[in-house]
């Protein structure tokens, strides 16, 4: 990096309570899962599985429990996990990290992204993300008393425009966060634009902090860690987790890795965030991110089928489907039905034909919102008979509306 004061060595001081939206309210996931379980309505808003993950990762849980291991973990993480992070890197990236100082565990991979953003920034610094973007991003950043800026992602691939993306940086953005494979769109975003953004990155001395859990998750090219790329590694924080890749969302087992520096700023803030959790999963995880390249395989294939499931009831209903090229949803527009406004429909949805889905506008600021009013973001991470009935419920819905 340059001369110029590094990001993470500026204060995080001053956050407020507020995120993007100054509101803490109660979040539309909360909403349309409520209404759903009014209806009797199959939920798929929120992205977790409905299936378990493997049997021996759960087994592997069992036997830690049972060995004793219930206690905390070191604050940085099991030394076997830390170990099986930093093979997984280097075995599917080439990515060579020192697991005692490189790599860091956490509370899933929103602790880690919290950690990271309280870590880095603070007011007077910015914060840019592509939009719509992942719900979280907008709290953790209010909290950290960052300004939120972003470049926004344009159907149908919902890949940046270049210039925008250039425009948005300035030489007060301290991270960018890119999420890739993207949450909600599905996009996975090619080489060439992932280097546009290291470039920038470089040019304005920025940190670049990945949100990659659903790196194992893509439909097409495989997943390509921006910290791979020329010039990236020295300001790269990768964050992934077990949640998705393994279907055990609520083992809440996830992990950072990248300069040994930024690590361990970060680290003190995670310290005092949970310090350690989850000390069998953590034991289990290791053996299942050691799992044979079949596993890998294997995941991404069978939900390329449950994407195309569910996405065929939406085409049946009528609906414009931007086919995901990676990640758990399938982003429709409800436009072509004469609909203007998807969260009013998300809310009737589960009564009109007992399916629940999100609406793209809750992922953005103001004028993202206007510009997706009409988008609608379905889960297709749920077992095939459920989207088979999903899909045969969703593709009457132009008959009740």
């Amino acid at each position: 990096m340059d001369g110029s004061p590094a990001p993470w060595q500026r204060t995080a001081a001053g956050a407020n309570l507020l995120g993007a939206d100054g509101n803490l309210g109660i979040t539309i996931f909360e909403e349309i899962t409520a209404l759903a379980g009014t209806h009797g309505a199959i939920n798929l808003g929120q992205g977790f599985p409905d299936e378990d993950g493997p049997a021996e990762i759960r087994n592997a849980a069992r036997k830690a429990i049972l060995a004793g291991m219930n206690q905390y973990a070191p604050g940085q993480g099991l030394p076997v996990l830390r170990e099986a992070i930093a093979e997984h890197q280097e075995r599917f990236y080439g990515l060579q990290l020192d697991p005692a100082t490189q790599v860091l565990v956490s509370t899933g991979a929103t602790e880690a992204i919290a950690s990271t953003l309280l870590a880095l920034t603070g007011p007077g610094d910015e914060v840019l993300t592509f939009e719509p973007f992942y719900d979280s991003y907008g709290a953790i950043i209010g909290l950290s008393g960052a300004a939120h800026t972003t470049a926004p992602l344009l159907a149908p691939d919902f890949l940046p425009d270049l210039d925008a993306l250039e425009a948005a940086f300035t030489d007060r953005t301290r991270v960018v966060l890119v999420n890739n494979p993207h949450n909600p769109t599905g996009a996975v975003f090619p080489a060439e634009v992932l280097q546009r953004i290291v470039d920038l990155a470089v040019r304005h001395n920025t940190v670049i902090v990945t949100d990659e859990v659903y790196e194992h998750l893509t439909f097409g090219p495989r997943h390509i860690p921006v910290a791979t790329l020329p010039g990236a590694a020295d300001r790269t924080i990768t964050i992934s987790s077990a949640g998705k890749t393994f279907s055990l969302t609520g083992w809440k087992i996830g992990w950072l890795s990248g300069p040994a520096d930024l690590v361990a700023a970060i680290r003190t803030i995670k310290t005092f965030l949970t310090y350690s959790s989850g000390t069998p999963f953590q034991a289990a995880i290791a053996g299942g991110l050691r799992m044979d390249d079949s596993f890998f395989t294997d995941i991404a294939g069978t939900l390329r089928a449950k994407r195309n499931v569910l996405s065929a009831g939406l085409q049946a209903a009528g609906l414009d489907v931007f086919q995901p090229q990676g990640t758990y949803f399938v982003n429709a527009d409800v436009a072509p039905l004469g609909i203007t406004d998807a969260t009013d429909l998300a809310r009737r949805l589960p009564g009109l034909v007992g399916v629940a889905a999100i609406p793209v506008a809750m992922f953005c600021h103001p004028e993202g919102a206007e510009r997706t009013r009409t988008l609608l973001r379905f889960a297709f991470c749920k077992r095939f008979d459920v989207l088979q009935e999903a899909a045969e419920r969703i593709s009457r819905l132009g008959e009740v509306l």
